[in-house]
């Protein structure tokens, strides 16, 4: 039998902690973890890391001359096609480093778009991948066509002297377009979204945005609270593609559930950029589930890393539950308590009881769910009701109409003498 599979790319992973550098994007023993998981959910596999501690990068390659070399002889050694830098490489360094290894190189931005690339499924998630790469692509277009960007002079090629439009500057040009056209298509999709979710508003319909950190378990869990059969795996960036399942809770009535891609540490801004078409819909959610991976030792770091991201994104002021995952791989006295603060286990359904309850509490919170009777005379009263609040159940009686009803403190003052209360 012939094996037809793909063989993986085999790479050498690397990785700088310079002194001059922000904090945040200094690479880490966790880091360079997490990039050998973020390769091998590429298709590849290491073989090997190299870390370079320093005052400041290297100007032409980032990482200094001899850990060139030892990538070098890692790469000769273990028959590697690709190098994996776990920092953002400038389009020269990247062409620099290429030249001195004789392989393909990729920084951290580029492996993640390249995932995504893999993973979308839907024409808008597609879209917003197609709209980051080819940001990537645009400042890195020059060292691509070096060889094509001096065409005058006795040494030009035969046939490309002259006035004529360099490859580079086609290419730009075409690039550009392509940008120009993503960015059209993505705003209908945004019209699209901003008609649907005027839509809910109109019809009241509350809505739940998972949130979290690649591989957290935000996708189980929406399969834990509405039924849904969304497939899972222990991979980072399972779920690109935004899905939405609705859910009946008794005290709220209906309300709808998001899953929202994963964010991860140093997550490409042309990907943040592409993607809020999607990510701009926890702005209008009515609560934010923040699901955290319990189990994962770094967990402190993956929550700053998306409380960061939400800053950014204008959805600070959004109510936010934090939802401690997978709390059953882990002794529970290393998880913090305390007021907004759940813990869970997705695949078990241990505690998402007690986490409907709270959803219920926090949607709850600024409406009153009461029985209203309004006599016929004032019937025309209750078309108020339909459109800002939520009408559950109606009974047309002999004296008056009545109504189970959700509605908005503002709307319950407008209405309070019609609530029927237990004593009456």
């Amino acid at each position: 039998m012939i094996d037809k599979t793909k063989p993986l790319e085999r790479a050498v992973l690397a990785g700088l902690s310079a002194a001059s550098m922000d904090r945040d994007q200094r690479s880490t023993e966790e880091s360079l973890d997490e990039l050998n998981a973020l390769l091998e959910t590429a298709g590849g596999v290491s073989c090997g890391v190299v870390f370079q501690s320093r005052d400041k990068p290297e100007p032409r390659t980032l990482l200094g001359k001899g850990k060139v070399e030892e990538m070098k002889e890692i790469i000769v050694a273990e028959k590697c096609d690709l190098a994996v830098v776990d920092n953002e490489l400038s389009p020269s360094q990247m062409r620099a480093l290429g030249e001195d290894l004789g392989v393909r190189v990729v920084d951290r931005s580029g492996l993640i778009m390249d995932i995504f690339a893999q993973r979308a499924q839907t024409r808008e998630g597609k879209l917003q991948v197609e709209l980051a790469q080819y940001k990537y692509l645009l400042p890195r277009l020059t060292g691509m066509w070096q060889h094509l960007t001096s065409q005058t002079g006795t040494s030009a090629p035969i046939g490309t002297r002259g006035p004529g439009e360099t490859q580079l500057e086609a290419d730009r040009r075409h690039v550009r377009r392509k940008i120009q056209k993503l960015e059209e298509e993505l705003e209908q999709v945004r019209r699209v979204r901003g008609t649907q979710r005027r839509q809910r508003e109109k019809n009241a319909v509350p809505v739940v945005a998972l949130v979290g950190y690649t591989n957290a378990g935000k996708s189980t869990l929406l399969n834990q609270l509405t039924g849904a059969n969304i497939q899972t795996g222990n991979r980072l960036f399972d779920t690109l593609d935004p899905t939405t399942r609705r859910v009946q809770l008794d005290e709220v009535g209906e309300i709808l559930i998001t899953d929202t891609v994963g964010f991860i540490q140093r997550l490409p801004h042309h990907l943040v950029e592409a993607f809020k078409a999607t990510l701009e819909e926890l702005c209008y959610a009515d609560l934010l589930l923040h699901v955290i991976d319990a189990s994962n030792p770094s967990w402190e770091d993956q929550r700053n890393v998306v409380n960061k991201l939400i800053r950014e994104l204008g959805a600070e002021e959004t109510p936010r539950l934090e939802v401690f995952n997978k709390s059953d791989l882990c002794p529970s006295e290393i998880l913090p308590l305390g007021e907004g603060i759940l813990r869970i286990s997705a695949a078990t359904g241990e505690g998402c009881d007690t986490l409907i309850r709270n959803i219920a509490d926090i949607l709850l919170a600024d409406s009153h769910r009461v029985t209203l009777r309004i006599p016929y005379q004032d019937a025309r009263v209750i078309d108020r009701l339909y459109k800002d609040g939520e009408v559950r159940d109606r009974r047309d009686l002999d004296d008056y109409i009545e109504l189970d009803v959700v509605i908005s403190n503002q709307l319950y003052g407008q209405f309070e003498a019609y609530v029927q209360r237990d004593d009456q």
